[in-house]
C-alpha cells in the first residue's frame, strides 16, 4: 500500500486543554487546517533539562494539506506556550476519499491570489 496523498496530520502536545482548543479554533477560523480534535487526559514522562520530568497535557490533532504544513507549523510556534513544543508531521498515506477531499476544501489555497 504505497499511496500517497498531499494531506497531512499534525500532532501537537499542549499544557492543557484550553491551550488546544484555542489553538485549534484559531487555525480552524484562519483556514490553515480543516479539522482540530482535542483529546484530554494525556500525561508525558520525559527529559528535560537534565530532570526526568512528568506532566498532564492534552494532544491536539490537526488536519491540513500538505503544501500548508510549513504555515501552520509556524503558527503553531507563534500561538504555543511551550519554549519546544511538540509538533510533529504525519504525513497520510491513504484515506476515505470523501474526507480527504473535505480537508482540501476547507483549507485555504496555500498561496494568495494576486491582487488586481
Amino acid at each position: 500500500m504505497e499511496t500517497i496523498t498531499h494531506h497531512a496530520l499534525l500532532y501537537v502536545t499542549t499544557e492543557s486543554r484550553e491551550e488546544a482548543l484555542a489553538i485549534g479554533r484559531e487555525l480552524v477560523e484562519e483556514r490553515v487546517v480543516a479539522c482540530a480534535n482535542v483529546l484530554d487526559g494525556m500525561t508525558s514522562v520525559y527529559h528535560w533539562k537534565d530532570t526526568v520530568e512528568q506532566a498532564d497535557e492534552a494532544v491536539l490533532l490537526l488536519k491540513t494539506r500538505q503544501e500548508l504544513v510549513p504555515r501552520v507549523m509556524d503558527r503553531l510556534q507563534e500561538l504555543h506556550s511551550y519554549d519546544c513544543p511538540c509538533i510533529l508531521e504525519l504525513p497520510i498515506r491513504s484515506g476515505n476519499p470523501g474526507f480527504l477531499q473535505w480537508v482540501t476544501d476547507e483549507t485555504i489555497s496555500p498561496t494568495p491570489p494576486p491582487v488586481a
